[in-house]
C-alpha cells in the first residue's frame, strides 16, 4: 500500500509521531487508497516555523514574478486534469466529468490570480497640505492556515491558496482527512511550478490537527470552508487571538419555480443542483419552492426524472450520481428522511440505500424528493449535504420569497420566471449572496465574488478581485516633501 508524505519546506516527510490514517474509496468500501500522515503539533510547528521564515523573501519577490510562477501552475493543473480528476473520484466520489470541473476551477483562478498580480492597485488621493502625497498599498498579512472541505478537494482551495500566494502570503495546508491525495498532487503542482521552499506546506492528519492551526500564535489568518458548527468554533478562537479570519460555512439553497417557468429548463436545473456532487455542495438546490398553480405538474415531472438517474462509481462512464462520502454521511441522510416523514412530509421517490451489484460495495442513497414540507419543519431549515430535495408548495410570489427567506442560511438561491418585474424583485428582496435567474443554485465562476449572508459565512468573499479583500490589508503612507512641519487637521483646526 502506498505510504503518503507531508509537504514542509520543500521536503516531502514523513510524520514526527510515524503515524498513519487509511483513506478509503466511498464507492469501494474494500478499495483503500493509501496511508496518509496523522499529523500532530510538531509536524503543524514545522511548517508553521517554514512558512514563517519563507515571508521573509516572498513577499518581497515583484508580485509580477509570483503572477509567473502561478501561470505555470495553471498550465502543470491543466497537464494534469484528467489524471486529477481521477484520483479525486476515487476518494471522494462524484464522477469524473464533475471533478475535472473542480481542477478548472483551479486553472481558471491560476490564470486569473496571476493576472491579478499586475493589477493590486492602490489608491492615491490629494493632500490638505502642500508638498505632500498620500497613497495606500495592499501588503500580504504574513502565514495563513487553509482548512477546507473533502467536497471540492482541489477548486475549493485553489480559490484560497493561490491568490494568498499572489498576494505574497506564505501557506500551510490542512486538507480534508477524506481527500487528503488531491492535496498531495496540489502540493506536486505547486512544487514543480517553482514555489520556493516554506512558501507553501502541506500537512496531512484528521480534524484535530485544524484546531492546532486555528491556535497556532505564529499563523496570521484562518481562510476555512467547512462547516457552520466547526466555523463558528474556529470564529470564536480567531477573535480571542485577534487573527484575520474568512469563513465560509453550510447553506440551505432554494431554487424557485412560477407558474410561467419555463418547466423543462426548470427541471434541468433542480436535477444538476439537488443531485449533483450527489448533493454534497455548499450550493446545492436543498429546497424546491414551487408556485401552487403548478406545484403538482412540475413535481410530477422531476419525479419522473430523478428516478431514472444512474447511480454507480465516479469512475465509470454513464455515472450521474455517485457515493455520499462515507457511512456517518449515508446514515445522516436517512435519519433525515425518517424526521421529515414523521414530521408529514410525503415520501415521493428514493428514500433508502442504494443496493444491488457494485452498489453494495459503496456509500449510495437514492436520490430521495419528500414533498409538501412546510417552513417550520427541520428538513426545511436544516443543512442535509445529501441527495435528499425538499419540495414545497408557495401561495405567491411574494410567499415564495419569504419562504426562500426562512432560513438561518443565506449562500445560493435560483428562480426560474419569465415575468422580468418578479426576476428584479427576487434579486432585491432574496436574503444570499448569490442569486441566479432562470439558472440553477450551483455553478459560480472563479472570476466573480463567491459568499454568503447570515450563518453561511462572516462576510468576506472569495473569488474574484474580492478575494485579495482576505488576503491583503491596507497601508496608507504620507510622503512630506515641504522641508516643514505641518501639522494634519487633527492639530491645526
Amino acid at each position: 500500500m502506498e505510504q503518503f508524505k507531508n509537504y514542509i519546506n520543500g521536503e516531502w516527510v514523513a510524520p514526527v509521531s510515524g503515524e498513519y490514517f487509511k483513506n478509503i474509496s466511498p464507492a469501494n468500501q474494500t478499495d483503500i487508497i493509501g496511508d496518509f500522515p496523522l499529523s500532530g503539533q510538531a509536524d503543524v510547528d514545522n511548517a508553521v516555523k517554514a512558512a514563517n521564515e519563507a515571508f521573509k523573501t516572498w513577499k518581497r519577490m515583484p508580485a509580477p514574478k509570483r503572477g509567473d510562477i502561478l501561470r505555470i501552475a495553471g498550465d502543470i493543473f491543466t497537464r494534469r486534469k484528467k489524471e486529477l480528476g481521477r484520483v479525486m473520484t476515487r476518494e471522494m466520489g462524484k464522477p469524473t466529468f464533475e471533478t475535472e470541473g473542480d481542477v478548472q476551477e483551479a486553472i481558471d483562478t491560476a490564470y486569473y490570480a496571476a493576472s491579478e498580480t499586475r493589477r493590486l492597485f492602490g489608491n492615491t488621493a490629494p493632500s490638505e497640505m502642500e508638498n505632500k502625497v498620500n497613497m495606500t498599498f495592499r501588503v500580504p498579512i504574513g502565514v495563513c492556515g487553509i482548512i477546507t472541505a473533502w467536497n471540492f478537494p482541489v477548486a475549493v482551495p485553489s480559490w484560497k491558496i493561490l491568490p494568498a500566494l499572489a498576494a505574497g502570503n506564505t501557506v500551510v495546508f490542512k486538507p480534508s482527512k477524506d481527500a487528503p491525495q488531491s492535496g498531495v498532487v496540489m502540493a506536486e503542482i505547486l512544487e514543480e511550478a517553482g514555489v520556493p521552499a516554506g512558501v507553501f506546506n502541506l500537512v496531512l492528519g484528521t480534524g484535530r490537527m485544524g484546531n492546532m492551526l486555528v491556535e497556532h500564535p505564529d499563523i496570521n489568518l484562518i481562510g476555512f470552508t467547512g462547516s457552520t458548527d466547526i466555523g463558528f468554533k474556529i470564529g470564536e478562537i480567531c477573535g480571542r487571538t485577534n487573527k484575520i479570519c474568512s469563513l465560509e460555512m453550510g447553506g440551505k439553497n432554494a431554487q424557485i419555480v412560477m407558474p410561467d417557468a419555463n418547466f423543462d429548463l426548470a427541471i434541468e436545473g433542480v436535477l444538476w443542483g439537488a443531485f449533483g456532487t450527489t448533493g454534497q455542495r455548499c450550493t446545492a438546490t436543498s429546497r424546491l419552492i414551487i408556485h401552487k398553480d403548478c406545484y403538482d405538474e412540475v413535481l410530477d415531472m422531476l419525479t419522473k426524472r430523478t428516478v431514472k438517474l444512474k447511480l454507480g462509481d465516479g469512475l465509470v462512464e454513464g455515472t450521474e450520481v455517485g457515493p455520499v462520502i462515507h457511512e456517518t454521511s449515508l446514515k445522516n441522510v436517512d435519519n433525515y428522511v425518517k424526521i421529515a416523514l414523521e414530521e408529514g412530509g410525503r415520501l415521493v421517490c428514493g428514500g433508502k440505500r442504494a443496493t444491488g451489484g457494485d452498489l453494495d460495495k459503496g456509500c449510495f442513497y437514492e436520490p430521495t424528493i419528500v414533498a409538501d414540507v412546510t417552513r417550520d419543519k427541520r428538513l426545511f431549515n436544516e443543512e442535509v449535504f445529501g441527495p435528499l430535495l425538499c419540495v414545497s408548495k408557495a401561495e405567491s410570489f411574494e410567499d415564495s420569497i419569504e419562504m426562500q427567506n426562512h432560513c438561518d442560511f443565506g449562500l445560493s438561491s435560483s428562480i426560474y420566471t419569465r415575468n422580468v418585474n418578479q426576476a428584479f424583485a427576487a434579486m432585491r428582496d432574496i436574503e444570499a449572496g448569490i442569486t441566479y435567474i432562470n439558472a440553477p443554485t450551483i455553478g459560480a465562476e472563479a472570476h466573480m465574488p463567491f459568499g454568503g449572508v447570515k450563518g453561511t459565512g462572516n462576510g468576506h468573499r472569495e473569488g474574484g478581485t474580492t478575494v485579495f479583500d482576505i488576503f491583503t490589508e491596507w497601508k496608507t503612507v504620507y510622503v512630506d516633501f515641504s522641508d516643514e512641519l505641518q501639522r494634519a487637521q487633527i492639530d491645526n483646526y
